[in-house]
């Protein structure tokens, strides 16, 4: 039938379009179902527009601050739509490129909302039904809804904002990430509530270009999952820039009027009360698990995602899960590998597992923040005996001459086998830096190799050179 593929990917985000051609590519018939954007949530609403919104803002920043370089630069200011508009073509444009390469490579896309209603059993294809959507016009040559079937149904739906119950948006005063990302005027003051990358980006943005921002998290420390010391560290940046920030609070109350009035709850159970003209919810996201067909065919659900082997296979076989919907960390670059172990699964390729440990978290805000590995503390939970090295951007020519002196790398290692455990670094560039340490570690390179390994001069790669002499005491630059 031309209408039976060989894998059916349901979702066409970074998992899933990067699925999509990895099948393609070991000469399966491929198709992708989507019901509104190319590229998902990462490129349309996410990862790209965000890190276009942040580099005018940084731009905004240098420009504020060009005396500082021996520069002029009078009567500084910006258009708030003019941005969102970059932002938006940035999306554009790669919306349109995923687009190219699924054409390139023969993946049919098909448009509309997907339901799982009968899985592959043996030689048996699954069936598929595609319902019409209304959310988005179908790109050009896409396939209409209809039923498809597919031997092989990898299940790639993403992700959505979580919502607090009495706390949720209503896309005028109360936003999400979608509205964070497309104002249509600069807010004088902003709540954000939750302090993880989401969040903690968007209070960047918003502060650098002139909003007053008070950030609400409900844990002892603000980027939850980061390294304390680092953390820390980049709170004294936030701070220092002017954004207020309560940690171990909550927000259990919303009024809204001509403004939004938060009740929020702190330690020893004391209230305070917090009015600004928008309140961002970045509590975290939910998978997109709903009207799929997935618990009436026995896929094990757990905690909200669809429970898979480390590969990508589901409960029932035939059906594969992969990205977000598949659980944390709930990463773009994660979803992207996952959807190439599993399409090399279903070949029978000797794939290997996914390796969470060696996922890399990037946070784009002012200081960047990157990391790879365990947290200290996460280590001496785990009963290794540590050795931890440290080098300050203070001590680096580059970082100086940039006119970035503030930041920290640091690094971690077992003391008894010289294994790399985790990399954890605040300031410039540090997003770019991190993967120097995660392919060290993929490589399971030891501290010696490290020591032995030639970085160039003036960078600041330098100083991922002087964490790891740090660590075994043979730090030059500090």
């Amino acid at each position: 039938m031309s209408d039976t593929y060989d894998v059916l990917i349901i979702g066409a985000g970074p998992g899933g379009y990067v699925a999509a051609i990895r099948a393609a590519q070991l000469g399966f018939k491929t198709a992708v179902v989507d019901r509104e954007h190319l590229g998902g949530i990462c490129l349309n609403w996410g990862c790209i527009p965000t890190k276009a919104l942040l580099r005018s803002a940084e731009i905004y920043h240098y420009m504020q601050h060009a005396k500082d370089y021996g520069l002029t630069a009078d009567n500084v200011g910006f258009d708030v739509s003019a941005i969102v508009k970059r932002s938006r073509g940035v999306s554009g444009r790669l919306n349109g490129g995923v687009g190219m390469l699924l054409k390139k490579n023969k993946v049919d896309v098909i448009w509309g909302e997907a339901a799982i209603e009968a899985a592959p059993k043996g030689n048996e294809a699954g069936r598929v039904v595609v319902r019409e959507t209304k959310r988005a016009e179908a790109p050009k040559g896409a396939k209409a809804a209809g039923t498809y079937q597919a031997k092989h149904i990898v299940v790639a739906t993403g992700a959505r904002p979580r919502a607090i119950p009495g706390i949720e948006p209503d896309r005028r005063q109360i936003w999400t990430y979608y509205e964070a990302m497309v104002p249509d005027k600069m807010p004088k003051s902003l709540l954000v509530m939750g302090s993880g990358a989401i969040g903690i980006e968007f209070a960047s943005f918003y502060r650098t270009m002139g909003a007053e921002v008070t950030v609400v998290e409900l844990l002892p420390q603000i980027l939850p999952v980061e390294d304390h010391e680092i953390a820390a560290h980049a709170r004294k940046r936030f701070e220092k820039q002017g954004i207020k920030i309560l940690t171990g609070a909550k927000v259990t109350k919303v009024t809204k009027g001509d403004s939004v009035t938060a009740t929020v709850e702190t330690e020893g159970g004391k209230t305070q009360e917090i009015t600004a003209e928008i309140l961002i919810s970045a509590v975290g996201v939910v998978g997109n698990i709903e009207n799929l067909g997935l618990e009436k065919l026995g896929v094990t659900i757990e905690r909200g995602i669809v429970a898979t082997d480390g590969l990508g296979r589901t409960s029932v076989p035939g059906i594969y899960a992969i990205g977000d919907v598949a659980g944390p960390p709930m990463l773009a670059h994660k979803a992207e590998h996952e959807g190439v172990i599993c399409v090399e699964t279903i070949k029978g390729l000797h794939a290997h597992p996914m390796d969470k440990g060696k996922i890399p978290g990037c946070t784009y805000c002012q200081p960047q923040i990157a990391s790879v590995g365990l947290t200290e503390a996460k280590a001496r939970e785990q009963g290794f005996d540590v050795r931890v090295g440290r080098f300050p951007f203070a001590g680096n020519g580059k970082a100086i001459a940039l006119g970035e002196p503030d930041g920290l790398v640091k690094t971690i290692f077992d003391r008894k086998t010289g294994q790399l455990l985790g990399a954890h670094m605040v300031g410039a560039e540090v997003t770019e830096l991190i993967q120097g340490y995660v392919v060290a570690m993929t490589l399971e390179t030891t501290e010696e190799e490290l020591m032995h390994t030639v970085f160039p001069h003036p960078t600041l790669s330098e100083m991922m050179h002087e964490s790891v002499l740090d660590a075994y005491g043979r730090v030059i630059h500090a």
